[in-house]
């Protein structure tokens, strides 16, 4: 064999080595990981999305995720319509009916947190000294109070509406303040407001510092209210479906481990001090002692929703001419991830049976 015959085969052989190294090498590299941004208002109900982040769910499925802090689920409205959020969590409100009308199309898809019986962690407040006085003992005498509430159009504002008309009120009667949760303890201190509907951390804190007292817990007045759900975008849900997939399945076992966490209405089962040190971390409530005292939210293991209390919240947008009705609890209702999420999971058994 002449030289350059040998010096081309030599080049040739050298040159397939490295093409099959670096070939093997791209086989083995790892696909990116594809980053999300969730809506949250950095409260004990974002748990599920904290725990997933934490305990690797959403790496599991080769996502990372960032958390943007918003007061209410209605603020996070445009950002999810504009695709700058993917996922958001809170309560719904007349802006989801009346954005879907516009053309935007936003979904909820699982459930956040719920007043199951026992779990009722949200309550109507009123300031001690109203109630010391005795002025305001019962929401019979709610009329012509300042009532806070998370923010305009949303479902606490149905929910608070359905509390007093069992009591023979009604909304009209009632002079409405819109205070993020965090916002009613100073509110109710200097008497800028005298009642709210407040959910926890924030509940137990103002009923610790001694600011008000409960007169109606949520879950003994209207059982299983669903106080926040789960959303995502349209074009997540659909030009990135695959991703949706992960992203859900990785939700819904965050929503098991909180779920195991949860034993007589508190953080006492036996995942619960995991889900304490990740509400510490994650939240804006950094003392364990009030996690683990506070009367816990229930959620669905399978991420579904309560249709019959969204169906009124809708119900109370229509009749305070909030939103026109033409757009259904149905149309932006789609738990399809969420049942296919915890199909794909299998059968939730909580950890202590």
């Amino acid at each position: 064999m002449k030289g350059g015959q040998r010096v081309r085969k030599s080049f040739g052989l050298l040159a397939a080595t490295i093409l099959g190294y670096f070939a093997s090498g791209i086989a083995n590299i790892p696909a990116l990981a594809q980053s999300l941004k969730i809506g949250v208002a950095g409260t004990s109900s974002d748990a599920p999305y904290f725990i997933a982040d934490k305990k690797g769910y959403f790496k599991d499925e080769g996502l990372t995720v960032e958390f943007i802090r918003f007061d209410s689920a209605a603020k996070a409205i445009p950002s999810l319509a504009s695709g700058e959020l993917q996922i958001a969590g809170g309560a719904t409100s007349a802006g989801l009916y009346n954005a879907m009308k516009r053309g935007i199309d936003i979904k909820i898809v699982a459930d956040k947190a719920r007043n199951s019986k026992g779990y009722g962690f949200s309550s109507i407040l009123v300031r001690k000294e109203l109630y010391d006085s005795g002025k305001v003992r019962s929401l019979k005498d709610f009329k012509g109070l300042k009532v806070a509430i998370s923010a305009p159009g949303n479902s606490e504002a149905a929910c608070v509406d359905y509390a007093l008309k069992q009591s023979g009120l009604s909304w009209s009667d009632i002079k409405p303040v819109y205070l993020g949760f965090s916002q009613h303890t100073a509110a109710f201190q200097n008497g800028a407001i005298d009642a709210s509907l407040t959910t926890e951390p924030a509940r137990s804190n103002i009923l610790k510092m001694g600011g008000a007292v409960d007169v109606a817990r949520i879950d003994e007045v209207y059982p299983e209210f669903q106080t926040a759900v789960t959303f995502f975008s349209e074009s997540f849900m659909t030009k990135q479906r695959e991703v949706a997939k992960k992203a859900m399945r990785a939700l819904i076992r965050g929503m098991r481990f909180y779920n195991d966490a949860l034993k007589d209405g508190k953080l006492a089962g036996p995942t619960a001090d995991e889900v304490v040190d990740i509400l510490v971390e994650y939240s804006f409530i950094k003392d364990p002692a009030i996690h683990r005292s506070i009367t816990s939210h229930a959620i669905d293991p399978d991420g579904d929703v309560d249709m019959p209390s969204l169906k009124n919240s809708w119900q109370f947008f229509k009749d305070t001419n909030q939103i026109d009705g033409s757009v259904s609890v149905e149309d932006v209702t789609d738990v399809s991830l969420a049942k296919e999420a915890a199909a794909s999971l299998g059968k939730y058994v909580h950890k202590s049976q």
